[in-house]
Order: structure tokens, then sequence, then C-alpha cells
């Protein structure tokens, strides 16, 4: 009796070992999405760059991250005369009432900068390091402005709501972002209608511009990875120093 239950049981287990294998065989994408998900955006390599990660997107080597300690590289007395910030504000062209986000917002530099212009709106300052937050707090305090908000983002997240952003900034940051589309896609989802991206880049295509390789990109890099995320791309303007500034548009 024990002997034919043991074989009864040996003949189930062996027609669901067959029905999995038939599965697997008919459905192999079902088990291996876990596997390639990541490496179908993502290329990871070995031996990165001097100042890389080692992980491609789209063919670009992602350009590690400058940490809090540079903070005071950002705020710098001399980036006026060096990148004119005040002509990418005036580049905008904000509305009092709108709500920007200044995604990598690092001190605040810009963000600060643009909150003046919205008496009506806010700046959501945006950023994976809580010690750049804290320093946004610090600056808050010691200028006395109300309508900067500090937001804690992650390596694939912006944190954002959906729907309420008329305008998303990247300055000199989007090329350090280890997740660019998850990041672009949460950016996506935050904007309203016809909402705005501007990305600020060091110049890739000019070699004589002295900022690390990985730490420029090219006009053409960066319209195909908005592309990639749905963004329409409405003009590049060339009026600062060694910096693009494109614009992108969420289609209503």
């Amino acid at each position: 009796m024990v002997k034919k239950l043991l074989m009864i049981a040996l003949g189930y287990l062996s027609v669901a070992i067959l029905v999995m294998l038939g599965y697997w065989l008919f459905n192999p994408t079902s088990t291996a999405i876990a596997d390639t998900q990541s490496t179908i955006i993502y290329e990871q390599r070995s031996h990165p760059s001097p100042d890389g990660i080692g992980k491609y997107y789209m063919g670009r080597e992602i350009a590690q991250v400058m940490g809090h300690t540079g903070a005071g590289w950002l705020e710098r007395t001399s980036r006026e005369l060096e990148e004119q910030p005040s002509k990418v504000v005036s580049a905008l062209n904000l509305q009092p009432q709108d709500v920007v986000a200044d995604i990598g917002a690092g001190t605040g530099y810009f963000s600060f900068r643009l909150a003046s212009l919205l008496t009506e709106g806010k700046v959501l300052a945006v950023d994976i390091q809580p010690e750049m937050l804290n320093i946004i707090e610090f600056f808050k305090k010691e200028k006395n402005i109300t309508n900067v908000e500090p937001v804690l983002a992650t390596l694939t997240n912006p944190n954002l709501p959906s729907a309420s952003v008329d305008l998303a900034l990247m300055v000199d940051a989007y090329h350090e972002f280890e997740y660019p589309q998850e990041v672009m896609e949460g950016i996506v989802k935050a904007l309203k209608p016809g909402g705005r991206v501007v990305l600020v880049e060091y110049r890739g295509e000019n070699p004589f511009i002295m900022i690390k390789r990985l730490h420029k990109m090219t006009q053409r890099q960066v319209r195909k990875e908005m592309q990639a995320v749905g963004l329409v791309w409405r003009e590049t303007k060339n009026l600062l120093p060694q910096q693009h500034l494109l614009v992108f548009e969420k289609l209503a």
C-alpha cells in the first residue's frame, strides 16, 4: 500500500513538473522579467570612467554625484559671472502663481531666486541628500522666505504630487541621476498638462569647456532621453556662456 501511494504521489509530481516546464517554455519572459528588467534600461560595466559610476543609459555613462560637501561650490560668489544664472531665471518666463520644482536643488541657489518671482506660487526644492535640505532650511530662516518647500526625494522618485507642477527645472543635475528614466517618469507625472521641463547642462559638444566630460551633455543626447519619457522638445536657448538651456513640454 505504501509503495502504491508513493507511486501515485510521484506521478502527480511528474505531471506538475511537466506543466511548469511547459508554461516556462511557452512563456519564457514571465520568469525572466525580474532578472532582465533593470538591464533592459541600463547597462552596468565593470570599469567606470574616473568621473562616472559605470552605469550607462541610452549610450551615456552616468556621472558621479556631487555630494553635500561641495555645497560651497554651488554658493561661490563667482557663479553669476561664470554661469550667468540670472539669465536662466529670466528665460523661464514664470507667472506669479506658478509651482516650480527645482530638481537637484542642492543649497537652493536657484530655488530662492525663483521664489521671489512666485508671489502667489512656490518652489518645491527637491534633493536626495538630507544635508542639502538642511542647508535650504537654514537659508529659509536667514532670508525669511516662506514659499520654498524642501522635498526629500529618492534615487528613483522625486516625491511630487501628480499634476501639481507648472515647471520642473534641472540645473547641472540631470546627468548625475542614477535612475534617470524612473525620476523623469515621476517628474512627467507631476507636471500639469502643458507643463514644462527645463534642463541646463554644460555643452558636451564643446571640448574646450573645462568641465569633466561626464558632467556635460550634448543637445542630441538630452533630446533623446527626454523623448523617451514622452516630453516634446520646444526650443534650445544658447544664451549662456557655456551651457545649453533646453525647454520641453508635456502634452495635454
